[in-house]
């Protein structure tokens, strides 16, 4: 296998792998594969999931730029360290300078060097945002640890960014540069040998913010829906959940009453204002925890949601809804019962 195949990256995540949100569960997608059935029929009349209610409510999700970058490392030991490292403090744009995570892993044969690899996806704002977050995560967190290689996971992007040209100047004139299929790489002199590095990385438009909130009768049976929710998610490509575990339980809304603050807590969630404040919440719950997610487009996005959401239902789980800011600031609205294939209520 030719260790710098170029399009090893891209053929892994192929776009028409996923399956549309809109064909139901227990379907053919469009590619002629079968979709799981569903663990509880819809319930027409109530609008339910087997035990478990879905909100006639929408997410209200944003345009963000992305890039992915593929890793690599001599074993899953040192492959881990990279990653964590890569993605730490990577939850929301909101505080840091990206939304970072893991969008799958691969095995050796499906890497550009034929060594274990993960495939990175890090979202901002703005091409320069995600740009500058992803050169510097490379330089502080994957040059640093051992036997790293880094690749560009977006090669056919007309936007592109500095990666190994960013990078290439720790090397103090020493780095080399080899053009291989027309892509360029460095190789860096470090302690364990050369860091492979390519120069850039591409750039495009992706969707941030899609989300659901569980809201459970228990706080142990809400963080077991989340993990099952988690976990479906992550056998979706194209996306990633960027908050500790891929949870959040720091709903915010925009504003505060304390100035200069752009978000505080989310009270309409929160099981302790129950009395309080105006409730969205089901009656009986008493732990809510929202998943996020980002996506390279609103289809992996909408079957992300569809795939945590199926996942998560059960007789622990006593609502799903979503949070929106009335459609006013977000270009893109995921309706849950539309991106799950439901009844409309009544």
């Amino acid at each position: 296998m030719d260790p710098f195949s170029g399009d090893v990256a891209e053929a892994r995540f192929d776009p028409a792998r996923r399956t549309s949100p809109g064909l139901g569960y227990g379907k053919l997608d469009r590619r002629g594969n079968l979709n799981p059935p569903r663990k509880y029929p819809p319930d027409v009349t109530a609008v339910r999931i087997g035990p478990t209610q879905i909100v006639d409510t929408f997410a209200e999700a944003f345009r963000l730029r992305y890039t992915r970058i593929i890793v690599t490392a001599h074993d899953d030991h040192w492959l881990d360290a990279a990653v964590r490292a890569a993605c730490g403090y990577g939850t929301s744009v909101l505080g840091c300078d990206a939304e970072i995570g893991v969008e799958g892993w691969l095995p050796p044969a499906d890497t550009p060097d034929g060594r274990p690899g993960a495939s990175i996806l890090a979202f901002s704002f703005s091409a320069e945002g995600v740009a500058k977050a992803i050169a510097n995560r490379t330089a502080q967190c994957l040059l640093t640890c051992p036997s790293t290689a880094v690749f560009d996971g977006l090669p056919s992007a007309a936007d592109r960014a500095p990666l190994g040209g960013h990078v290439r100047y720790f090397g103090d004139g020493f780095e080399k540069t080899k053009v291989i299929d027309g892509r360029r790489y460095w190789r860096v002199p470090v302690m364990d040998g050369e860091f492979l590095v390519e120069e850039t990385c591409g750039i495009e438009k992706g969707v941030g913010g899609g989300n659901f909130i569980l809201q459970g009768a228990t706080l142990d049976g809400t963080l077991s829906a989340v993990r099952r929710a988690v976990a479906a998610i992550h056998r979706c490509p194209g996306v990633i959940v960027p908050f500790p575990g891929g949870a959040v339980r720091s709903g915010s809304k925009v504003g505060s009453r304390y100035e200069g603050l752009r978000g505080s807590t989310n009270e309409a969630f929160s099981p302790a204002l129950i009395g309080r404040v105006a409730s969205e919440l089901h009656p009986g719950v008493a732990a809510a925890v929202e998943i996020v997610i980002d996506g390279i487009d609103e289809t992996t996005v909408a079957a992300a949601m569809a795939a945590g959401i199926e996942a998560a239902v059960g007789p622990e789980l006593l609502a799903v809804s979503a949070g929106n800011y009335g459609g006013k600031l977000g270009k893109f609205h995921f309706h849950l019962h539309g991106v799950l294939a439901l009844p409309s209520a009544g």
